[in-house]
């Protein structure tokens, strides 16, 4: 067989790797794996999770969604962090401390993560906030580009110090549309010109801070009847040759609604891959998630960035007088629930 490229990220079904998990991260296909709430006990069972993993795959990339806010998977243990809508909103008030205060919170969660051996959470959410999307919502920084720009380069900043890697999403831009790609197949009609002035600013301003970029599961019909996702002109003509992006580009995950149109798991990755796309994540869904792995093996894809580069540079713990302001600064943002 010919060689195969580590190019899905798969996820596991409960507190342990079962027998079956073993093999399929021992599969080369095999990249990543990322991490959800029915994985998680305590930090106990998580490091004991972790170290299951690594002796089967020591260099696999480990993720997590750990944004804060309603998309937080780890909680009991953790500190739980605001919505990053309540960084906006510091903003509006004192820019300069919002933005010291962003920081602060990117590197409280990045830490909290690379100490436990995760090496990636997605994040930040670049999407602007329209007040018109409840899967985007008070996920956003702010509606404003500017302001966006501001508080994410911030975060990235915060998780840089703790080593690490920051990813965009939902390029180029989800916050618009009023449908959930979880559920359905959105789409955004608005010109490009309109998109480029607002939607897009984040993502070509931050470029060069971030490694990782995951695409929407949106369809902006104006410019193609194809998802950003499954898109060449999206991925290669603008994020890639216009906007010079050199990281790693992940496909939102294969399962969800708005990828179905272009037919079985195969196909999507094939789409994802052939579009530009790096890694492809196929989560709950564990047939699929082997359908991608023997279509890989198949035909094998070269050629993309290894996603393995995004392995969390540093294991150093915040220092514990920052760690406490920022654990007070996060009780303070948190809204009750």
């Amino acid at each position: 067989m010919p060689s195969v490229s580590p190019l899905l990220m798969l996820d596991l079904e409960g507190l342990q790797v079962s027998d079956v998990e073993k093999d399929l991260l021992s599969h080369p296909g095999t990249g990543g794996l990322i991490l959800f709430t029915r994985n998680y006990q305590d930090r106990q069972q998580l490091a004991e999770l972790v170290r299951q993993i690594r002796a089967v795959r020591p260099e696999i990339l480990i993720a997590v969604d750990q944004e804060g806010g309603r998309v937080q998977r780890f909680r009991d243990g953790f500190v739980r962090l605001p919505p990053m809508a309540a960084l906006g909103r510091r903003y509006d008030q004192t820019p300069q401390l919002a933005m010291a205060e962003a920081s602060l919170v990117g590197e409280l969660m990045a830490s909290e993560l690379t100490e436990l051996d995760i090496d990636l959470s997605f994040a930040p959410v670049l999407d602007l906030d329209y007040g018109t999307s409840t899967v985007i919502g008070d996920r956003s920084f702010h509606g404003d580009a500017d302001a966006m720009i501001a508080l994410a380069g911030a975060f990235i900043d915060g998780m840089s110090a703790a080593g690490m890697a920051a990813t965009g999403k939902h390029f180029p831009g989800h916050g618009h549309v009023v449908a959930d790609s979880h559920l359905e197949l959105p789409v955004d009609p608005r010109p490009l010109a309109e998109i480029e002035a607002a939607d897009l600013r984040p993502f070509v301003a931050l470029a060069q801070k971030l490694d990782g970029i995951m695409p929407a599961h949106v369809i902006y019909s104006a410019v193609e009847n194809q998802t950003a996702g499954f898109s060449r002109y999206w991925l290669q003509t603008r994020l890639r040759e216009q906007m010079g992006f050199r990281g790693v580009i992940f496909s939102d995950d294969l399962s969800m609604a708005g990828a179905h149109g272009v037919g079985g798991y195969a196909e999507r990755a094939r789409a994802a891959l052939e579009a530009g796309c790096d890694m492809v994540l196929a989560c709950n869904n564990r047939t699929g998630a082997e359908q991608v792995l023997d279509f890989l093996a198949g035909t094998p894809f070269s050629g993309q960035v290894p996603a393995s580069g995004l392995r969390a540079r540093s294991r150093r713990p915040m220092e514990t007088t920052k760690r406490h302001a920022a654990t007070e600064l996060a009780a303070a943002l948190t809204e009750p629930r």
